[in-house]
């Protein structure tokens, strides 16, 4: 919302604090998400110390390599959506969070609840992807 001295959207302190701490919330739930992730591969590699690799069906074994990986691909997009959550905090802070960097308006609020490290209002983020 445009004040008197700037004639550029920007939300209110108030907007600002609900998106902080949602923000907050969000880091603190990857958070979690990530420690059990890490110490699902740490179980794993503890129980394929004891475990000989002959004791498995080569099936089995092909299938929890596979669990694995995936396991080491959540590990690193949750890592990845912590550094944009992070880079949100620091727009809020430098005042332009929820200004879109292609058009200059503000992005719905309610784009920037569901995606709340979003630099790209709807409508430019459409025409990107047509």
């Amino acid at each position: 919302m445009p004040n008197a001295t700037d004639m550029s959207p920007r939300y209110s302190a108030e907007e600002l604090a609900y998106f902080r701490e949602l923000i907050e919330r969000k880091k603190a739930q990857t958070r979690e998400d990530l420690e059990r992730m890490r110490q699902t591969v740490l179980d794993d590699i503890e129980l394929g110390e004891v475990d000989s690799a002959y004791s498995y069906h080569m099936a089995d074994a092909g299938t929890d390599a596979m669990e694995r990986e995936k396991i080491y691909l959540l590990i690193a997009r949750a890592e990845k959506f912590l550094r944009y959550l992070d880079a949100a905090l620091e727009r809020i802070e430098r005042g332009t969070y929820g200004i879109c960097r292609e058009c200059g308006r503000l992005i719905e609020k309610g784009r920037l609840e569901a995606v709340p490290h979003t630099q790209i209002c709807i409508e430019c983020k459409r025409r990107q992807q047509s």
